[in-house]
């Protein structure tokens, strides 16, 4: 594997660990470690933030296809925001 595909994996991983953890946030998939949903939308939105500075740093040094892979990913959490913030927040209580 030379340098650039090993960075280029890397590139991936890295996205899609901040993607997990976002849909985490947006109460969309269980914390692992508690088994539970839960929500943070300051949270979700900060790793939003995160995706749209990605985008803007990496213009220019990253392929096409990674391009369109980010701003997919970006554009994704963005509609699950959206989704989420109109949404009344949880109940201690109650299961989703």
């Amino acid at each position: 594997m030379t340098n650039d595909e090993k960075n280029n994996a890397l590139f991936v991983s890295l996205l899609m660990m901040f993607h997990s953890a976002a849909m985490q946030y947006l109460g969309k998939v269980k914390n692992p470690e508690t088994d539970k949903i839960e929500r943070n939308l300051e949270q979700a939105q900060a790793i939003i933030d995160m995706f749209d500075m990605l985008k803007e740093k990496t213009k220019g040094n990253i392929s096409a296809e990674e391009e369109k892979f980010l701003s997919n990913l970006a554009q994704e959490l963005k509609l699950n925001y959206v989704d989420e913030a109109s949404k009344p927040e949880p109940t201690g209580g109650e299961p989703k």
